[in-house]
């Protein structure tokens, strides 16, 4: 394989610089491969604290077929923050602003754990050029676990103990296994920017309300209509998630599958929760049938 001439720029895994503004003025920071793809353009969105990082093994598959876009949320890696809240109502409405600053669509648009409902409120806000959904391990209103006292109790002490690691540079060590398993230039940028006290505030903003949006979903429920929704559940227990929390999870999922007229709910077989991460491959390949199907 041939070599770039020396002091050539070396491209990164995860494309080119795709900022976009919000109507606020707010700037997200996005990158992209497979720009000029036919449609449609796949975006993601990713977990509660994570960057556009985590996408870093499935982003280059996907690019293999389609336009793939990845992006940091408000106050996470390299967006600018929000002076005014993060609410989900306010990260779907981001979210929105982003993929009007992309083009007129039509999109598939990928979430992961808190992601999930992230991606299905925006989809409900413009349902017409949403062309189906990928929802990784998402987090659901049917899960029980969610929403009872242990698991509140839980998430404000990691949160705060999170805080607590990174403001003395140490939060990224728990992540180290993980981070191994990404290109060189990704795990760079997630050891840089996936773990400040900057990024852990933004986590902490988002947390005060989440939890209460997301339990309002099982009376009114984002509208999807017949947009197709993939579901990839994790099979395997850990990151905090037993034999029971799996099943509440996993039951969740298949039922939000079941909920779509074209829904379809895949296992992920060697994974736990970070299925980006242990098996891109599966997710690329439901993120595949969903653009074969847009396109015929």
């Amino acid at each position: 394989m041939a070599r770039p001439p020396v002091g050539a720029p070396v491209r990164h895994v995860q494309g080119e610089p795709r900022p976009v503004r919000l109507p606020d003025g707010r700037e997200l920071y996005a990158t992209e491969l497979a720009a000029g793809a036919a449609p449609p353009t796949v975006v993601f969105e990713a977990g509660a604290g994570a960057t556009r990082s985590s996408w870093a093994l499935v982003q280059p598959l996907v690019a293999a077929f389609a336009h793939a876009v990845v992006y940091d949320r408000s106050g996470m890696g390299r967006s600018a923050p929000d002076p005014v809240s993060r609410t989900m109502r306010r990260m779907a409405d981001d979210l929105d602003g982003l993929l009007d600053g992309l083009g007129d669509g039509p999109f598939v648009l990928v979430g992961h754990s808190a992601g999930g409902p992230i991606v299905r409120l925006a989809a409900a806000a413009r349902p017409e050029r949403i062309a189906g959904l990928v929802l990784v391990d998402p987090s659901d209103e049917a899960s029980e676990v969610l929403f009872g006292r242990p698991f509140r109790i839980a998430e404000k002490v990691v949160v705060r103990l999170n805080l607590a690691l990174a403001r003395a540079g140490l939060l990224g060590r728990l992540y180290r296994p993980m981070m191994r398993r990404l290109p060189p230039d990704a795990r760079a940028d997630m050891e840089r920017e996936g773990f400040t006290p900057e990024l852990v505030r933004t986590h902490i903003a988002q947390t005060r309300t989440y939890l209460d949006e997301l339990v309002a979903f099982r009376d009114a429920p984002p509208e999807l209509g017949d947009i197709p929704v993939t579901v990839v559940s994790g099979a395997r227990t850990g990151s905090g998630m037993n034999a029971r929390t799996r099943a509440d999870a996993n039951s969740a999922h298949a039922g939000r599958a079941a909920a779509s007229p074209a829904g379809r709910h895949v296992l992920a077989h060697d994974s736990g929760h970070y299925v980006p991460i242990t098996e891109p491959g599966v997710v690329a390949e439901e993120i595949r049938r969903l653009v074969t199907v847009a396109r015929t």
